[in-house]
């Protein structure tokens, strides 16, 4: 099997964009840092979509919801629409809604910031917690004697929550000890790249409850499977005409390798170059390239 093909050449590029009619992109540390755009972004973009090509936008980061990501864009300067963005948030809520079920009369149990809370609510699915400034608290003793499973939850959904906790933690625990209630992860990164370094990310909040329930959570970030069944049925679009672009191997590009997709590999966020080649590899791309302005800069 041949190894990834570094893209840096003119002729390299053309042949590149004519493989793929669809692009998948990650967002932080692929188009932004934090909130500064990354070198010819905008640029690259506007040229793919002269091109006619598709443009999808899916983030495993839950703590803003579509709306709210394309304000995000908007004052980086890329118009986008809610319809083409795709973050863990929105999959989690499809997931709830349209593959489970989930019961009108349930709630679900929140750890995570608005993002999760707006995308549930326009679903209609009833939460609890959240922002909810009664579980930003610390716990008291008389928390440990009266804190009980609430017969209302049907699911507890773990995120990227910036006030975790230990009552929250302890809340989500007694309820996941209830065997029936769904146990969900938006995803399970280990770290969130952001401003050029990296933050513990929503796997770090999902962790205490693993190892303290012992149960394993659904997640419906990148690289699941269950987040590609959501994307490939929103969008419907032809796995071997779709690049998938990340600057992660263990989430976008493994999302991509396992969903059948082109990869492309970019070095402005989490892992490097050397790591394509390290034999513990977690996914090879098909594509890699220094940043994804190059595809502008090489064309020029």
């Amino acid at each position: 099997m041949a190894g990834p093909e570094k893209i840096s050449t003119k002729t390299g590029v053309t042949e590149f964009l004519a493989k793929y009619d669809d692009f998948i992109f990650d967002c932080d540390g692929v188009l932004w840092q934090g909130d500064v755009l990354l070198p010819k972004v905008k640029e690259t973009l506007d040229l793919l979509r002269s091109l006619g090509k598709r443009l999808i936008f899916v983030t495993n980061n839950s703590t803003k919801s579509r709306q709210a990501y394309t304000k995000k864009f908007s004052k980086l300067g890329i118009e986008v629409t809610a319809e083409e963005i795709f973050g863990s948030a929105y999959s989690s809520a499809v997931y709830l809604k349209k593959v489970v079920k989930f019961p009108a009369d349930k709630k679900v149990l929140v750890l995570g910031e608005s993002g999760i809370e707006e995308e549930l609510a326009n679903e209609g699915i009833q939460f609890v917690g959240g922002t909810d400034p009664e579980l930003r608290r610390a716990m008291t003793p008389e928390d440990f004697e009266r804190m009980e499973p609430d017969p209302s939850i049907g699911c507890v959904l773990s995120g990227l929550d910036l006030h975790i906790n230990y009552y929250k933690i302890a809340y989500a625990l007694i309820n996941l000890q209830v065997p029936e209630t769904l146990f969900l992860a938006t995803n399970i990164d280990s770290t969130y790249p952001t401003h050029g370094k990296l933050f513990p990310g929503a796997g770090t909040m999902a962790a205490p409850l693993i190892l303290s329930s012992k149960r394993q959570p659904i997640s419906l970030g990148k690289p699941s499977k269950a987040m590609m069944d959501c994307v490939k049925a929103k969008f419907e679009f032809i796995p071997e005409r779709t690049c998938m672009v990340g600057d992660r191997l263990d989430t976008d590009i493994k999302f991509g390798v396992d969903g059948g997709l082109g990869t492309l590999f970019v070095l402005t966020g989490v892992h490097k170059e050397t790591d394509i080649f390290a034999p513990d590899a977690p996914a090879q791309p098909k594509h890699y390239m220094t940043k994804l302005g190059d595809i502008v800069n090489i064309t020029a």
